[in-house]
């Protein structure tokens, strides 16, 4: 009798997304170069997003190798090859060199709210297709780069509590239409994981890498994250927030430059900034070497510096 009852409207949600991005989330085999010449393997998830073989994973999914195998819950296995890898965004492209199911569909995280529910689908401990739910548990949240305290932090990413486990990485994070918001990239901790999202910024980088390989972006070294502006200011200046500088990297343009812990960043470039994304979208090749208009509130007063971003390289 239970088996002839519908579903209830969350279960039905969860099971549709599931038979949706499913075929379209291939588990990864990496190959990994040991100690003294040893070899070992990887496990992750990848995301079709093209209708020619392109997937979308973390970059430390694949770490530095050229290539791997990718299944697909229909029994397909396949060589890929790594077009490109942005450590800094922890996002990947790949190319499958054989058949691949329809592309799963892009959304935009940056229409997500907290709360809303998301479904988690990837290969969780070499365990092919498996699903989890949960919700947006906080939005523009900051992490270590590569998931190792004292690198470059990967910001604006999505928290949620869908639970992830080694081997969701570069799986993905879906709204309640099956849209891909989100690529999982990380545990943070019991009950909690990280996504890059998939937005404007992050399309841009895609593009990129999948055009050149690499992408060239441009260093400010700070650390921030959104703030209110003070009362008093917000009707002068017509914003109510702003990024609060929280680290300034000694030494690094932004220090050069006079900016100072405790900084209130109101616009860059002659652009409000409000959110990570907002100060991210700058920070391209374009930028590298070009002096670049920062203005902020200091102590009560508005402050005028200029700053000239360096090239990030790897480290």
């Amino acid at each position: 009798m239970a088996a002839d009852r519908p579903l209830d409207a969350y279960s039905f949600i969860v099971s549709s997304v599931a038979e949706k991005l499913t075929p379209k989330v291939a588990s990864l085999r990496v190959p990994r170069g040991g100690p003294g010449g040893s070899s070992g393997e990887s496990l992750g998830s990848g995301v079709v997003f093209t209708g020619d073989g392109f997937l979308l994973t973390n970059a430390h999914v694949v770490g530095r190798a050229q290539g791997g195998t990718v299944s697909f819950s229909d029994g397909t296995t396949v060589p890929f090859r790594v077009v490109g890898a942005d450590p800094l965004s922890d996002l990947a492209v790949l190319r499958a060199t054989g058949p691949t199911p329809p592309p799963a569909e892009l959304g935009e995280a940056d229409d997500l709210v907290v709360g809303q529910m998301v479904v988690a689908v990837g290969n969780p401990l070499g365990l092919a297709g498996s699903v989890t739910a949960g919700v947006v548990s906080a939005l523009g949240r900051s992490m270590p780069a590569g998931g190792r305290a004292g690198t470059r932090l990967i910001e604006d990413v999505i928290q949620t509590d869908a639970a992830l486990n080694p081997g969701n990485s570069g799986g993905a994070l879906a709204d309640a239409s099956a849209r891909v918001v989100g690529i999982n990239t990380a545990v943070a901790g019991v009950g909690l994981g990280m996504a890059v999202p998939v937005n404007t910024t992050t399309r841009r980088i895609v593009s990129t890498l999948m055009r050149d390989g690499r992408v060239r972006r441009a260093y400010l070294g700070l650390v921030t994250v959104p703030a209110p502006v003070a009362a008093p200011w917000r009707e002068r200046i017509g914003r109510a927030s702003g990024l609060r500088v929280a680290e300034v990297v000694p030494g690094g343009p932004a220090d050069r430059a006079g900016l100072r812990s405790g900084d209130l960043l109101l616009s860059a470039a002659g652009n409000p900034v409000a959110a990570a994304q907002d100060l991210q979208r700058l920070m391209f090749a374009e930028a590298i070497g070009r002096p670049l208009a920062i203005t902020v509130v200091r102590n009560g007063a508005l402050v005028d510096v200029i700053a000239e971003p360096s090239e990030l390289v790897a480290a």
